[in-house]
């Protein structure tokens, strides 16, 4: 979609057939029902070239048409105007019909309206999701502000991917939320439910998330029941905090939102010997298609000044960015580099058009600087800390929706 609207190339997107559905609807949702999409078999990952010859030289399992065929008129005939003109049933009554408490919750568990686990019966639409989760009516500032990014919650990735939000700001202590021991786990109600509203309201407003239909998580991801919602421990961080670095105030409360949340490396402390040697290998652990966000128990926060002398965050971040290297033959042989950069590159986007032209053995930076973020959380029960592989997407006020 993005080579076709963005730079007026016509294409012909190809999948596995397990992805039919999930693929149609995504070009429905996004206002172009006639992209040419063509199917070849599940899976390809291990297969021999001759393999992989014999699906683009057979036929399409969805249509039970030759795959070279669809090919060639997808890029050469019109899109099917029959297609062109999708329409929704946008008749949802305001309230559903009076029922029993037993048989309204097997309503909401059957139209897919939960995450599956026990929800409060809503009794208005307005609110509904944040209701569902249990949040209380001090939370659903913040609950806005997340809805007002336009960020999902349920990506739909055949990597299984969740979501992260971080809250700063007076909102934090107002709504009783957790930026130390335990933040990230099932130990803070605001942050549990605020979390889950997040979940259920991109759920909801997305049309569900069905597996095998619109989601497509290989694995799944418990990431997503609260979307690792947790407060940044803005207190006990030597730096500023992260909403500050996103052109917000101190005293503004903000959340910020990532999307790809799926990996994570950890350790403890910073050694005094090898510390540098130690972050260079969680680094470059990491699939370079997920930049890196770092979370720092405030005690390996100060280690970083400490040892690494790094005042201010942009040092660290810098160092950062400098360390994350790898040979440029190894970085353009991962898949999801192949997959979503090397396309970009081809069309001059920078820095990977550089990155390509790099000697298979000269090392490269593994991501952009831009992508590199740090945020302390933790209650200084200990100095460990963790990266995690995930993409800052924006920062929106919360105070616009009190």
């Amino acid at each position: 979609m993005t080579i076709e609207t963005k730079y007026g190339v016509p294409t012909v997107a190809m999948h596995t057939d397990k992805f039919d559905k999930v693929v149609r609807s995504v070009a429905d949702v996004n206002g172009m029902p006639g992209l040419a999409q063509v199917f070849v078999p599940q899976p390809i990952m291990g297969k021999t070239p001759g393999e992989l010859r014999a699906y683009v030289d057979g036929t399409d399992p969805t249509t039970g048409r030759s795959v070279m065929q669809e090919v060639i008129e997808g890029l050469t005939l019109p899109r099917d105007g029959a297609r062109a003109r999708v329409e929704y049933d946008r008749s949802t009554p305001r309230l559903v019909e009076a029922d029993t408490e037993e048989h309204l919750h097997r309503v909401f568990l059957e139209r897919n309206w939960t995450d599956h686990l026990p929800i409060v019966l809503p009794t208005e639409k307005v609110a509904v999701n944040a209701v569902m989760a249990g949040a209380r009516p001090d939370y659903f500032p913040v609950i806005l502000a997340l809805a007002a990014t336009g960020v999902t919650a349920r990506g739909s990735s055949s990597s299984a991917v969740a979501a992260m939000a971080v809250v700063n700001g007076p909102i934090r202590h107002e709504v009783g939320m957790n930026a130390g021991t335990g933040a990230m786990g099932p130990y803070s109600h605001a942050n549990a439910t605020i979390g889950r509203a997040y979940g259920l309201l991109s759920q909801n407003g997305q049309g569900g998330s069905v597996p095998g239909l619109s989601y497509m998580g290989n694995q799944g991801n418990s990431y997503a029941y609260n979307s690792v919602t947790f407060a940044e421990n803005e207190e006990r961080s030597p730096w500023a905090p992260f909403h500050v670095q996103h052109g917000r105030s101190a005293g503004d409360s903000a959340v910020s939102v990532f999307s790809g949340v799926r990996s994570t490396a950890f350790t403890l402390g910073l050694r005094e010997k090898h510390w540098r040697e130690h972050v260079g290998h969680l680094l470059r652990g990491m699939d370079p298609h997920g930049p890196p966000v770092l979370l720092l128990d405030p005690i390996a926060a100060r280690q970083f000044v400490d040892r690494g002398g790094f005042a201010k965050k942009d040092a660290l971040i810098d160092w950062l960015h400098d360390t994350a290297r790898m040979k440029a033959g190894e970085y353009w042989d991962y898949q999801l580099i192949q997959n979503y950069i090397y396309p970009r590159a081809t069309f001059g986007e920078e820095p990977w058009a550089s990155k390509l032209k790099a000697a298979p053995d000269e090392e490269i930076p593994m991501f952009r600087r831009e992508d590199i973020h740090v945020i302390v959380v933790g209650g200084e029960t200990n100095g460990y800390w963790r990266i995690m592989g995930c993409n800052y997407q924006k920062t929106e006020p919360v105070d616009a929706w009190r």
